[in-house]
């Protein structure tokens, strides 16, 4: 029978991980920074590649930094509060990578979801996220289009956790790749068409 108490903590956990994941770091270094409102320039998007585009390294490197951590604090904190309920870390996970896409506080309107990803991953299988990452460096160097090293790396996330055996992993995974396919789709109808910039240039 379901009761208030054995919904309560699966609530809270949800309620944690998505008030972690919709914080929006590109938005408020970027205010803080005197720059005004990120989503007005570029893809109007507020992850790092777009922070990129103000001209700040440094801003662009904490939002990439910032967003992570903030998934990889979502699944280490629910473990923490509840360690004798092992679930509720991916479902923090979770929470945390869906409050990054679709934040309350802006509409709904978040950002990309690779970062924030990684963090996650990382927090739940470590060797996952190093391979992920691994590939998001590789794919950006050999094509230098954002899209796709985010693209490629999440998709190899959840064939990371199918390889190393973390089969309850991977529905997981599969979804996060998923949902950063989707956030992608404008860009994919941009690769498709040949009009995607690269890295340094137009939108992400």
């Amino acid at each position: 029978m379901i009761t208030f108490d054995t919904l309560a903590e699966p609530l809270l956990a949800i309620l944690l991980g998505y008030g972690l994941g919709s914080i929006p770091f590109g938005l408020l270094l970027t205010r803080l920074a005197g720059l005004g409102d990120v989503r007005a320039i570029g893809s109007g998007n507020i992850g790092a590649t777009n922070v990129l585009r103000t001209g700040r390294k440094e801003l662009a490197a904490a939002t990439l930094i910032l967003d992570a951590a903030k998934g990889t604090a979502a699944v280490l904190l629910a473990t923490a509060i509840w360690p004798e309920t092992p679930m509720l870390a991916p479902l923090a996970g979770l929470a945390a990578f869906l409050g990054h896409l679709y934040p309350a506080w802006l509409g709904f309107r978040g950002g990309k979801g690779v970062a924030t990803l990684f963090g996650v991953v990382g927090g739940l299988m470590w060797p996952a996220a190093l391979i992920a990452a691994a590939v998001w460096i590789l794919g950006l160097r050999l094509t230098r289009y954002s899209s796709v090293a985010g693209m490629s790396a999440a998709v190899a996330a959840p064939v990371a956790a199918a390889l190393i055996g973390r089969f309850d992993l991977v529905p997981l995974f599969t979804g996060f790749a998923l949902l950063v396919l989707w956030k992608h789709r404008a860009n994919i109808a941009r690769l498709i068409g040949g009009t995607e910039p690269k890295v340094g240039a137009g939108r992400d």
